[in-house]
């Protein structure tokens, strides 16, 4: 009996000593990679439309949410789960919206800053846009603020669990239907 204390014992020990030295939370180069193809490809799906949306919501774990905010650190969300993430992403019942009811402008996330935590990965981002608007202004580059994300590495792969979208100069409103129309000319 004593024995099999001692044994227990140093079992314990040896496997928390193991534990420690694989520092929880800690992102492979790989782990990186992966999320940083993870944002860079949002903006093409999201942009284009593929697959009625379904490519958009699959970016995203299943319970996953997107929201809106004025401030970093808080979130008013407009979709949560899969068939809401799809339609985020410009699919209908049997097609996508037609590109020009979504209007021209394409996203370009940078800079992420990709840090580990312990349940996955956080990061933030700057959003800019590129409006395809031949006019007097002619195509211009927007800063959008940016993006604030958490991370799950799922069995296929790494997803977005929460987007926040952060954009100081906007006033969010809590529903995606009560936001007024924008006004490019004006920006």
């Amino acid at each position: 009996m004593n024995k099999i204390a001692t044994f227990a014992a140093l079992a314990a020990v040896s496997l928390g000593g193991s534990a420690a030295a694989q520092e929880p939370g800690k992102l492979t180069p790989q782990d990186l990679l992966d999320i940083r193809q993870l944002i860079d490809g949002y903006s093409h799906i999201l942009d284009n439309c593929t697959n009625n949306g379904n490519d958009y919501a699959d970016l995203y774990t299943a319970d996953a949410t997107f929201g809106v905010s004025q401030e970093w650190g808080k979130a008013k969300i407009w979709f949560r789960g899969r068939e809401q993430l799809r339609r985020a992403g410009g699919g209908t019942e049997t097609a996508c919206r037609p590109r020009q009811s979504q209007g021209y402008a394409y996203h370009l996330t940078i800079n992420p800053v990709i840090k580990a935590t312990p349940t996955g990965a956080h990061a933030i981002s700057t959003l800019l846009t590129i409006t395809n608007d031949t006019d007097d202004r002619g195509d211009i580059v927007h800063w959008e603020g940016g993006y604030e994300d958490t991370f799950e590495k799922t069995p296929a792969g790494w997803r977005f669990k929460s987007r926040v979208h952060v954009w100081p100069e906007v006033a969010w409103t809590d529903r995606v239907e009560d936001m007024p129309p924008r006004k490019l000319a004006d920006e």
